[in-house]
C-alpha cells in the first residue's frame, strides 16, 4: 500500500463513498442544510453550475427552443389525470395541504407553536417533474398545426422526497432544466427526442470531459409514461453507472390525458406528440466521481469557475507591489484571449495567506492550470506553471510571452486528457459475457466494472436477474453509440440466458 500522503482522506480506494463527501468538503462545493435532505450550494459549486447552465442555455436556443416558467405547485388532479406517470413518482412526492398557520400558546410550556390551518380544498404537490402542469398550459397555447412545434425549457428546482441523500447526486430539492415540446407528428417528435439526446452526448464530452455510452432504456426502466426513453450512461471511478441525461418521446399519451389537441392540415382534431429531457445538477456529482482524485477536485476546463489561479508569491514586503502588478498584468492579458468561445477565467490570490495555503486550496478546488510569480521570475521573465491534470508536484518554467499565446491550447490539452483517461478506465472495465455462469460470477465481487450482453430475455427476466444482483441494464445502445473497441463484435448473437439468437446487446451495471 503506497504511504504517500494526500490532501483528502480516506482515498478513493480505502472507502469512496466517504472520499466522495470528503472532495465536495475540501473544494467547498456543498454542504448539508438544515431542512432534511436538501443542501447548500456554495459559490464555487453553483458557479460550475452556472457555465453548465450557460451553456447548455445557448445550445438549446440555438435549437429553436425558448425558455419558459411554471408553477412550483402543481395540483394534485393534474397529476391523477395520468396516472401511470404519478404512480411512478407517487412514493417521492411532497404534498402542501394547508395555506396558513396560526399562532397557539402550550399551556404546559408556555411557548408559542405555529399549527397549520387553512386546509386546501384540493392539495399541491411540489413539482417532482412538470409533465402535467406544462402539458394544461401546451392545450391551452396550441389550436392549429401552425402552432408546431412548440418548444418549451424551464430552469427549476423540483423535489423527490430522498430517503438516502447524498450531495449532487441524490437530493431532495436539486436543480435542473426540464426540455418539453410538442409536435405535429411522431417522427417528428422522435427526431426532437434523438437530437437532445445527441446533444447530451456531445456536451458531457465536449464540456465535461466525460464519455457517455448512449442508448435506449428498457421497458422497465422507461420514464413513467413514455413510449421510449434515451439515455447517457456514465462510469465513475468505483465503476458503478451514473444516468447522466435522458430524452423522453411521450407519444400521445400526456397530449390524450391533458387533451393538448390540434387541427390538423386535413381539418381533422388529433393529438400532439409531445417530448421531455433534462439534466441536473447531478451532473456536478457526476464530474466529481469521474476526474477527481486523492488531492480534491479536478475541473474540466470548460466549466471551472476560474480557469487560471495566478499567485503572487512576495517573500519581502519591498517587493509585493511589484509582484501583484505583475500577476494583475499578466491575468488582464489573458483575459483577452478565449477558450471555448468564453474569455478565459483569470484569477489573482492576493489574500494575506501563506503561499502553501494558498496553494493547496486551489489545488483542492480542482483549478485547471496555477501560475506562480515571484520577483526572480519578473526579471527572469519566465513562469512557474502547474496543471491540475498532473501530479501536484510537476511544475513547468516557460517563458512569459511563449506561454500565454499558448494558454488556450494548454486548456484544451487538458480536456483531452481528462476525456483520454476517463475513456481508457472505463473501456478497461466493461466485460463482455456469453453464459449464464460468467454473468453470475461477474457479479459476485463489489464493484466488478459493466457486462456487455446479447440479449432477449423478458422483463420479468429482467427484473428478477436485476434484483439478485442489484444490477439494472443501464442500456440498449444504439447502432450509432461509441462502444469500446474490444466490444465490437464481442457477444455472439446468442442470450446469455434463454439462447436465443438476438441483434439485441445490453449494458448491464450497479449504479447510483
Amino acid at each position: 500500500m503506497s504511504t504517500e500522503k494526500t490532501a483528502i482522506t480516506p482515498t478513493r480506494t480505502q472507502d469512496f463513498p466517504e472520499w466522495y463527501q470528503q472532495v465536495i468538503k475540501a473544494a467547498d462545493l456543498a454542504e448539508n442544510s438544515e431542512t432534511r435532505g436538501c443542501m447548500v450550494i456554495k459559490p464555487w459549486g453553483y458557479g460550475i453550475w452556472e457555465l453548465i447552465q450557460q451553456q447548455l442555455d445557448r445550445k438549446f436556443k440555438a435549437t429553436g427552443h425558448q425558455n419558459a416558467y411554471f408553477p412550483l405547485l402543481i395540483p394534485l388532479s393534474y397529476l391523477e389525470k395520468e396516472a401511470e406517470h404519478a404512480a411512478g413518482f407517487a412514493t417521492e412526492c411532497a404534498v402542501v395541504t394547508h395555506h396558513r398557520l396560526e399562532a397557539v400558546k402550550d399551556e404546559v410550556t408556555g411557548k408559542t407553536r405555529l399549527i397549520p390551518a387553512g386546509a386546501l380544498a384540493e392539495p399541491y404537490v411540489i413539482r417532482p417533474t412538470s409533465e402535467t402542469i406544462i402539458g394544461a398550459a401546451f392545450a391551452r397555447w396550441i389550436e392549429s398545426y401552425r402552432d408546431l412545434p412548440l418548444l418549451i425549457n424551464q430552469w427549476a428546482n423540483v423535489m423527490r422526497w430522498e430517503m438516502r441523500p447524498r450531495l449532487f447526486l441524490r437530493t431532495a430539492e436539486f436543480l435542473w432544466q426540464e426540455g418539453h415540446t410538442a409536435h405535429e407528428t411522431r417522427d417528428e417528435a422522435i427526431a426532437e427526442t434523438r437530437m437532445i439526446h445527441a446533444l447530451y452526448e456531445e456536451f458531457l464530452r465536449d464540456h465535461l470531459a466525460i464519455p457517455v455510452i448512449a442508448g435506449e432504456k428498457t421497458q422497465n426502466e422507461r420514464f413513467p409514461g413514455a413510449d421510449m426513453t434515451l439515455t447517457i450512461e456514465a462510469m465513475v471511478q468505483d465503476r458503478k453507472a451514473i444516468q447522466a441525461g435522458t430524452s423522453h418521446y411521450l407519444g400521445q399519451n400526456f397530449s390524450q390525458a391533458q387533451n393538448i389537441s390540434f387541427t390538423g392540415r386535413d381539418g381533422q382534431v388529433q393529438h400532439a406528440h409531445t417530448t421531455s429531457w433534462g439534466v441536473s445538477t447531478r451532473l456536478i456529482g457526476t464530474l466529481i466521481m469521474a476526474h477527481a482524485d486523492d488531492d480534491g477536485l479536478v475541473l474540466p476546463p470548460r466549466v471551472a469557475t476560474q480557469q487560471i489561479v495566478i499567485l503572487p508569491i512576495t517573500p519581502k514586503d519591498d517587493t509585493r507591489e511589484a509582484v501583484i502588478a505583475s500577476c494583475q498584468a499578466l491575468a488582464e492579458t489573458l483575459r483577452h484571449q478565449s477558450y471555448g468561445g468564453e474569455p478565459l477565467r483569470v484569477h489573482v490570490d492576493t489574500r494575506d495567506l501563506s503561499g502553501g495555503v494558498k496553494k493547496w486550496e486551489w489545488i483542492k478546488k480542482g483549478v485547471p492550470i496555477r501560475i506562480e510569480i515571484g520577483p526572480r521570475d519578473i526579471e527572469t521573465r519566465k513562469l512557474c506553471v502547474q496543471r491540475r491534470d498532473q501530479p501536484v508536484s510537476a511544475k513547468h518554467f516557460p517563458d512569459k510571452e511563449e506561454w500565454i499565446r499558448q494558454a488556450a491550447d494548454l486548456l484544451d490539452e487538458i480536456h483531452n486528457t481528462l476525456l483520454d483517461r476517463a475513456s481508457a478506465f472505463r473501456d478497461s472495465n466493461i466485460t463482455s459475457c456469453n453464459t449464464l455462469d460468467a454473468f453470475h460470477a461477474h457479479w459476485s465481487e463489489e464493484n466488478p466494472g459493466w457486462l456487455y450482453t446479447s440479449w432477449a430475455g423478458s422483463p420479468e427476466q429482467e427484473e428478477e436477474l436485476s434484483k439478485q444482483h442489484k444490477i439494472t441494464i443501464r442500456c440498449i445502445p444504439l447502432e450509432a453509440a461509441i462502444l469500446p473497441q474490444h466490444l465490437t463484435g464481442a457477444t455472439h448473437g446468442t442470450c446469455f440466458l434463454t439462447a436465443k439468437e438476438t441483434p439485441v446487446r445490453a449494458l448491464w451495471g450497479r449504479s447510483y
